[in-house]
């Protein structure tokens, strides 16, 4: 389950407005798949969902995705004008949105990213309130983290084992996991493992994941701003 709210949380988030909901979460979601995809994104197809659809324009959804999708935090005085920075750094954004998606959050998205070296990323995250977002799917698995932590994302082949080595490096760094969840879609196919942390790992062990012969991918997530 992600980190539980705070009084903090629920007075909401420092931010360019106007919505804590539609504007700073929608930021935080932008920043996440941005780190996931590790690097600058070209193109981006976002889908607004239920009542995304309907304010997103009028809310500065659009802005604050984009705003994201460049790097920025909640607080940056330049998402008013992130859709035309956006252009500027060549990112291509394309917005659709869809109404009655009822087996969805209300407040979901959907963003798909080609990256400059033409790497690809599909997530859908949802604004829970207050700035505070969970991602509930990454590139077809289903996961469940809040980015509010220190966070690993890791591809890796499901080999017996896997989560007792990963879940020992971790230990041995002194590093002790809040979250852990581990999809897969089949059997002994490709696995996706999201670890929330109290504190980063260090290079180290990072290193020593990254090498194992049956990871594929270790993203390292810093928590939201």
């Amino acid at each position: 389950m992600p980190e539980p709210s705070s009084i903090f949380d629920m007075i909401g988030p420092i931010m360019v407005g106007p919505s804590s909901s539609h504007t700073a979460a929608v930021v935080r979601i932008g920043y996440v798949a941005r780190q996931l995809l590790e690097q600058p994104p070209v193109e981006a197809h976002i889908t607004f969902y239920n009542s995304f659809a309907t304010t997103y324009q009028g809310h500065g959804s659009d802005r604050a995705i984009a705003a994201g999708l460049l790097g920025m935090a909640p607080d940056d005085t330049r998402i008013p004008r992130a859709l035309e920075l956006a252009s500027e750094c060549g990112l291509r954004l394309e917005f659709r949105p869809v109404s009655g998606a009822l087996t969805l959050h209300p407040n979901t998205i959907q963003v798909h990213l080609r990256g400059a070296e033409g790497g690809e990323l599909d997530l859908y995250g949802v604004s829970r309130g207050g700035g505070l977002i969970t991602i509930i799917e990454l590139d077809g698995f289903q996961v469940n983290f809040s980015a509010q932590l220190p966070t690993l994302v890791i591809d890796a082949d499901d080999v017996k084992g896997s989560i007792a080595i990963i879940s020992t490096v971790i230990a041995n760094d002194g590093v002790n996991i809040a979250t852990m969840h581990v999809a897969r879609k089949a059997r002994a196919d490709r696995a996706k493992m999201v670890i929330e942390m109290d504190q980063p790992l260090s290079e180290i062990p990072l290193s020593y994941l990254r090498y194992l012969p049956w990871v594929h991918r270790v993203v390292a997530l810093d928590p939201v701003p």
